[in-house]
């Protein structure tokens, strides 16, 4: 006869299946299948599942999430992510293929600024498909290129993932945004060997280099965006502000910046501005409450003990156990947005890491930009549809055009399975 934790095991597993299928809400569904499994498991109890959805957002760490979502859409609202992209273009839009790198250095830039996959993405689409369309890009490479970019935003800091995974996993955020510096510089210059492979069998127009004063003026006028980053990871660095300070800061910056240095946003524009980001974080909220059901029924199901014994095998290879995590991550991320993956899974795999002597921070890198490039796998792939959406192009075309960038990092992803130091060493340096 089944236990009721291998019936609980069943309820969630398969519930989540089920109403995932039929396209119920993610925070819901988690909220369901904890109930379920609260049925089963003995402990049903309506006080202790809504104690458990307030415990899920109540958290000072969390805060920063707002904060960030805000000065996400301050800075696409208030002219920031423009500047950065014309900074760019500026330098490299006249090279042959040079749209592409102009992606790259945005996207690099951009993702030391909002922390926010889906907002860098959406700005970069907007403003640099319709120019590529016009200079004879195809289109399903350029939307690729363009979704590939926009996942390097959770793993340099600030990253919104990062303070999720610190929070719900109890890891030193400040740690994990150090660990995402070099990976996040590598995914970028990864984008660029793989453009400059796909570039092989284009043919695209080569522009005319600005001269020397033209590039300089568009420097100049893309300095304070370019300071943002330096503000806020260096007040980290230095102790001036924890993460959550930070977040609090760079919406404060970016919003000074929009109203009174660029003044491309006027105030009665800002409350347009705070609903957008309040919609947002209302959103990734509600999963961190309905993980917190999920979670909390998970523990008492004592699953954690049943996946150990499962990989338990593997705990004395802590590099043929990283490579297992890996592919079940990339099975799962196919399946499963960022954040809910974060909340799910993150503290039921860490503990088995802990226990073969991975470094926790090393994993919470590795664990973030697994999840991070599930963003760009299909079938589900939210930075996919995004692109989509702006490019007007259908779900398959821009999947077709993300296979090169999608090889290139899973190699990335499994260098830094064999070679953790790329990850660990800049982390001990900078401590």
């Amino acid at each position: 006869m089944m236990s009721n934790e291998g019936l609980a095991f069943i309820v969630f597993s398969a519930g989540m299946l089920v109403l995932m299928g039929i396209g119920m809400n993610m925070a819901l569904a988690l909220v369901l299948t904890g109930a379920g499994m609260a049925w089963v498991l003995g402990f049903w109890d309506t006080q202790l599942l809504a104690q458990n959805l307030v415990a899920g957002v109540d958290s000072f760490p969390l805060l920063a999430v707002p904060f960030f979502i805000l000065a996400g859409e301050l800075m696409n609202s208030g002219g920031i992510s423009r500047r950065i992209i014309t900074m760019a273009q500026a330098w490299v839009g006249h090279i042959r293929g040079g749209l592409g790198y102009v992606a790259i250095g945005a996207a690099v830039l951009m993702a030391s600024m909002s922390g926010s996959a889906l907002a860098d993405t959406a700005a970069l689409a907007t403003i640099l498909m319709p120019m590529m369309r016009q200079q004879g890009y195809p289109m399903h490479t350029s939307a690729g290129l363009i979704a590939s970019g926009g996942i390097i935003a959770p793993i340099i800091p600030p990253s919104m993932p990062f303070v999720i995974y610190g929070v719900t996993t109890n890891t030193s955020i400040s740690a994990l945004f150090v660990s995402g510096i070099v990976p996040g510089l590598i995914m970028g210059a990864g984008l660029i060997v793989a453009w400059r492979w796909v570039l092989r069998d284009l043919v695209l127009p080569q522009g005319t280099a600005l001269p020397m004063k033209e590039r300089l003026r568009a420097t100049v006028k893309a300095f304070w965006a370019m300071l943002m980053p330096i503000i806020i990871i260096g007040g980290m660095k230095t102790g001036v502000f924890t993460p959550t300070e930070a977040a609090v800061v760079a919406a404060f910056y970016a919003l000074v910046i929009a109203l009174f240095v660029h003044r491309e946003m006027k105030v009665v524009e800002v409350y347009g501005v705070l609903v957008r980001a309040a919609k947002t974080t209302a959103i990734v909220m509600f999963l961190c409450a309905g993980a917190q059901v999920a979670s909390y029924m998970i523990t008492l199901a004592d699953l954690p003990a049943t996946l150990t014994g499962w990989l338990g095998p593997l705990v004395e290879s802590p590099r043929l156990l990283m490579v297992v995590m890996m592919l079940v991550l990339i099975v799962i991320g196919t399946a499963l947005d960022l954040t809910p993956t974060i909340l799910i899974f993150a503290p039921v795999m860490l503990p088995i890491a802990v226990k073969a002597g991975i470094d926790p921070v090393y994993f919470g890198l590795m664990f973030v930009l697994n999840g991070a490039i599930g963003l760009i796998t299909p079938p589900v792939g939210t930075v996919l549809n995004v692109v989509a959406g702006v490019g007007k192009l259908s779900l398959h075309q821009v999947i077709k055009g993300v296979n090169p960038f999608l090889f290139t990092y899973s190699v990335i992803l499994f260098l830094f399975v064999l070679f953790p130091q790329i990850v660990t060493a800049p982390v001990a340096w900078m401590r």
